[in-house]
């Protein structure tokens, strides 16, 4: 469970990017943060993240509180949950398959961190989460020359399920994709919520692909949550809240 409580992110200048945001999202829940451009979604999920430090306002992980200054914390964090940003940062020197291993680096021993070494059982199971995504045939392939945006991102949900995460923050994961490609970067994502309750958060700005993949809508205007219904078409008057 998550649990976030009035976070509220001010610049030096005064300047607040997040005001007040509270919620709680429970484990299988897709949920993806609507928002026009400016009006904090990239902000949000980097604080949630530890990847920002907030001004105000709590963040609370399984009954536990999280500073986002701690080097504790933020170990933590990153062994469960999953950052996917806009671009997927996968490594361009490695293929697909080695990408997606990379996940397992928090689960290895030094040795194998050091040397890069992968067992035959490890080898296998990257195998199988590339074939969870429908990318097995594109393994030896190297993200810059061969592989779509689109299986860059799937690519990156693999890593993340190697990694074993319980959550995947994830910042326009379908920006600049096709709509075919889009549609199966969310139903991997939503397909995940059912099968393993994870919790996923998606930032978006396409309203139609989260009213119909999403099981939850947040709404964020002006730094602030002012909308969070289940999943739906939403109404002219909900759609002039967030836009």
């Amino acid at each position: 469970m998550i649990i976030v409580r009035n976070l509220t992110k001010t610049l030096i200048d005064g300047q607040t990017i997040l005001s007040k945001v509270s919620f709680q999202v429970d484990k299988g829940e897709f949920v993806v943060l609507i928002g026009a451009s400016g009006s904090g979604k990239s902000t949000l999920l980097s604080c949630m993240a530890l990847q920002q430090k907030w001004t105000e306002g709590q963040l609370i992980i399984d009954g536990t509180e999280l500073s986002g200054s701690k080097w504790s914390d933020k170990f933590s964090l990153r062994k469960d949950w999953a950052f996917m940003e806009e671009r997927p940062a996968l490594n361009p020197r490695k293929n697909a398959l080695k990408n997606v291993f990379s996940g397992r680096f928090y689960q290895l021993p030094l040795w194998r961190k050091l040397t890069g070494t992968i067992s035959t059982d490890e080898h296998i199971r990257a195998m199988d989460y590339l074939e969870r995504v429908g990318l097995l045939d594109k393994a030896k392939m190297l993200p810059a020359e061969k592989l779509s945006g689109g299986e860059q991102q799937r690519v990156a949900i693999a890593r993340a399920l190697a990694q074993g995460a319980k959550v995947i923050l994830a910042d326009e994961p379908t920006k600049g994709l096709d709509p075919e490609s889009a549609t199966k970067v969310l139903q991997d994502l939503r397909a995940l919520c059912k099968e393993q309750d994870m919790i996923v958060i998606a930032a978006m700005q396409n309203l139609e692909m989260a009213e119909r993949n999403a099981s939850r809508i947040w709404g964020l205007a002006g730094g602030r949550l002012v909308l969070d219904i289940p999943a739906r078409k939403l109404t002219q008057q909900e759609k002039n809240t967030i836009f």
